[in-house]
């Protein structure tokens, strides 16, 4: 008997065990991107698999259902928890045009010198507004975890804070945040500095508005006040970014910087000459997208097909210099913007794409490139080189859209980009440098955001 009952404890035991629920694979990140053709947003958590896995992919609840002939996904961008999707019509802001915010579903915990992460809820869409008033914006920007969207129609720019919002928090709310600037006029871009000033550009190539940047002082109220403008050597401006208290503008001729410490004075405009492009020596070379790093550096490429190269400077010298390096681009290649990153102690990495435009009899592979910033870890950038450069999916190059950007997980671990010409997700290890999986997603996947 005493046998017996034991073996029946043994197999009841056995059977508990064996009846338990397996536990979850740990979430890495999650990942919010675009998608071009559905104007929808999805998402989907990477999980610490073997081999890695993503979660079921779904789209974003309550996002509104927007119109794929008369509207238009521009950029978006995260900060608090929360994601700016910005929306721009073909009626040039006379159908709906505006923005959505979105609850990632993420909440941090701070602990000190780092933070613990958790993903209690679903993505969520909370509010937005879209009508024939937001100015058709193109831009969208997000400088110390403030939102910044150009309302181009309107020559100014809404200022969003999300800074203490809660996901609780009523569409009334939320909408209460958005803060009307008036600066800047066509197509705007714009810099912040220290929440306090932002230098917002004007797009006209002649007449008294050429080269022009108005400077506004910055308030969760908003402002119908310029409190001045001045005047590039170059009109055309489609470019701009703050970095180490300066900021930087993209006009039709290099690029030129000036004090982001603005007081009534106008200030002396700075230019940095680019060169000539080497295709066609009667062109100035240019740029039109910056990126930053660390509050220290600026980078960004110029030029075209063969002629492309990735310039750096490091912002917090009292002389800029320029860093460049060729990128072994082919003649149709075209780049996109630059992101960089820090692995461990490991030298800062760049990262660009090589396109190719849809009717381009170009028959190889889209590339992504990978540049070695600092490879003597001294801080100075000068021995920057071209480290690496792998075979991607297709891009599905058209306007803006195309390889949009490449996103990373906070441990800097692992990366994630999309391929909008098969609608796949890529998946790349930091430390081998190599393609780890390329996963289905969804129709014409774009700009993405890994949260945290």
């Amino acid at each position: 008997m005493k046998h017996y009952f034991l073996l029946t404890i043994t197999l009841l035991l056995t059977t508990n065990l064996s009846a338990a629920p397996p536990k979850p694979p740990r979430i890495i990140t999650r990942f919010l991107w675009q998608d071009a053709a559905t104007l929808s947003v999805h998402t989907a958590d990477l999980l610490a698999t073997s081999p890695l896995t993503l979660s079921p992919i779904t789209t974003v609840a309550n996002f509104p259902k927007l119109d794929p002939d008369k509207q238009t996904l521009v950029q978006m961008e995260g900060s608090s928890g929360f994601i700016l999707v910005g929306v721009r019509d073909k009626e040039d802001g006379k159908f709906q045009s505006g923005w959505i915010l979105i609850d990632t579903g993420v909440d941090e915990e701070p602990h000190g010198d780092h933070s613990h992460w958790y993903y209690r809820r679903a993505p969520k869409a909370l509010a937005q507004v879209l009508d024939d008033k937001q100015g058709n914006p193109a831009h969208l920007y997000q400088y110390d975890g403030v939102f910044y969207m150009a309302n181009d129609k309107n020559d100014g720019f809404t200022r969003f804070d999300p800074k203490g919002l809660k996901p609780t928090d009523s569409a009334a709310t939320i909408i209460s945040r958005a803060a009307f600037h008036k600066g800047g006029g066509g197509h705007i871009t714009l810099a912040a500095v220290d929440n306090k000033t932002a230098f917002s550009t004007w797009i006209d190539r002649d007449g008294e508005n050429k080269g022009r940047v108005d400077v506004v002082r910055l308030n969760s109220k908003g402002s119908t006040d310029i409190a001045a403008s001045f005047h590039l050597p170059t009109g055309g401006i489609h470019g701009a970014t703050a970095c180490a208290g300066k900021v930087f503008f993209a006009p039709s001729e290099g690029i030129c910087w000036t004090d982001g410490v603005f007081a009534s004075q106008t200030p002396k405009v700075n230019h940095i000459d680019l060169g000539k492009d080497d295709l066609n020596e009667s062109r100035p070379r240019r740029t039109g997208a910056f990126n930053t790093f660390q509050n220290r550096y600026v980078a960004f490429t110029s030029g075209k097909g063969e002629s492309t190269r990735l310039h750096t400077i490091d912002a917090t010298q009292p002389s800029l210099q320029l860093n460049t390096v060729d990128l072994a681009f082919q003649p149709d290649d075209h780049a996109s913007s630059v992101e960089i990153i820090k692995y461990r102690q490991s030298s800062p990495l760049a990262f660009i794409f090589h396109d190719h435009e849809e009717e381009s009899e170009v028959t190889t592979p889209c590339k992504l490139s990978v540049i070695k910033l600092d490879p003597n870890n001294d801080g100075n950038w000068q021995d920057a080189k071209l480290e690496k450069s792998l075979e991607v999916g297709p891009s599905k190059l058209e306007g803006h859209n195309g390889h949009h950007n490449i996103t990373f997980d906070q441990a800097r671990r692992y990366a994630a980009f999309t391929n909008p010409g098969d609608g796949t997700l890529t998946l790349l290890s930091i430390e081998s440098m190599s393609i780890l999986q390329t996963l289905p997603a969804t129709k014409s996947p774009s700009k993405i955001i890994a949260v945290p």
